[in-house]
């Protein structure tokens, strides 16, 4: 009865209208008043004002919401550690991950992870890092894999697995293509192809170039594109250079299209992170998931594995 009684007190006070929060939960307006009442009378303190707009939490409401938060959470990882004794249980790990990662790294782990171990499912979802890391705060995915910047939260543990090199790329052909290393002057003399503002590559290819004492307006910016693939096509067309994750043009420098070259005496670098919740409780499965995730040598193995099997 108390499981009911907290989760409806928990949809009310999040869509702090009874009505919505019935049709959430299928149960009727009364059943649902009948519920709150019932919280109220056993613990002798009134939780919610009802408005003409719905309903507000009072002092007394704020602080049992916070418990019953934390009464919820731990019973569902008790369910879930319960679950995990069971020997034919197959592991569900949820997972979010910025594009980067979600295109160019996460399918290779992946496609390694299901062959060495089948017992383990994966649920992924692909979206901006701000959105996989309130994913990760709401627990509705339980690890993120996120490039640059991460908000600053208590509920956030970061902990990063891979430094992502950003180089300069060019066409095979261009004159620069011979070379190992150009300077950041050098730069400003190109046509530049760049993702667009508020992109995460272009919002660290900006920090960076300004920690250095270059002001990103000084590039000569000719074209800003969508996305990371129509940027490598504008570029092996002969349109222009561009700074992207090296990640993300490993195949097209073996098959001889695009040439990656670093940044004279100062490469550019950005972590990639995990982003876990600091209060969930990890299952089996996940903390593989996070051990494989820090083997950097294995991780080298299997990118480098991948990217051999596109060489002509």
């Amino acid at each position: 009865m108390w499981e009911q009684q907290f989760l409806v007190f928990k949809e009310v006070a999040e869509t702090r209208n009874i009505t919505l929060a019935a049709k959430r939960l299928h149960m009727s307006q009364p059943s649902i008043s009948i519920q709150i009442q019932n919280l109220e009378s056993q613990y002798g303190a009134k939780f919610l004002e009802r408005t003409n707009k719905g309903v507000t939490l009072t002092h007394a409401g704020k602080i049992f919401y916070q418990y019953i938060c934390q009464v919820i959470q731990v019973m569902k990882e008790a369910g879930e550690k319960i679950a995990d004794l069971t020997e034919d249980k197959r592991g569900m790990i949820y997972i979010g991950a910025t594009l980067t990662i979600g295109e160019y790294l996460l399918p290779h782990i992946l496609g390694y992870l299901y062959r060495i171990r089948p017992d383990i499912d994966f649920k992924a979802k692909i979206a901006n890092t701000e959105i996989i890391a309130q994913d990760v705060i709401e627990k509705k995915i339980h690890i993120g894999l996120v490039e640059g910047p991460v908000p600053q939260n208590p509920e956030l543990v970061v902990e990063s697995f891979w430094q992502d090199e950003l180089v300069v790329v060019v066409p095979y052909h261009h004159p620069w293509a011979s070379r190992s290393s150009v300077t950041l002057t050098e730069l400003s003399m190109e046509r530049m192809i760049t993702r667009e503002q508020g992109s995460g590559t272009r919002k660290v290819m900006e920090m960076a170039l300004e920690e250095r004492g270059i002001d990103p307006d000084e590039l000569n910016i000719t074209m800003e594109l969508g996305s990371t693939q129509a940027v490598k096509q504008v570029v092996s067309a002969g349109l222009g250079i561009t700074i992207i994750s090296a990640l993300t043009v490993a195949q097209e420098c073996n098959q001889k299209i695009l040439k990656a070259i670093r940044i004279q005496g100062c490469p550019l670098y950005r972590p990639l992170n995990i982003l876990t919740h600091a209060q969930t409780y990890q299952t089996k499965e996940e903390r593989y998931f996070i051990d494989f995730l820090h083997n950097r040598e294995q991780l080298t193995d299997i990118l480098q594995a991948n990217t051999a099997k596109d060489e002509p």
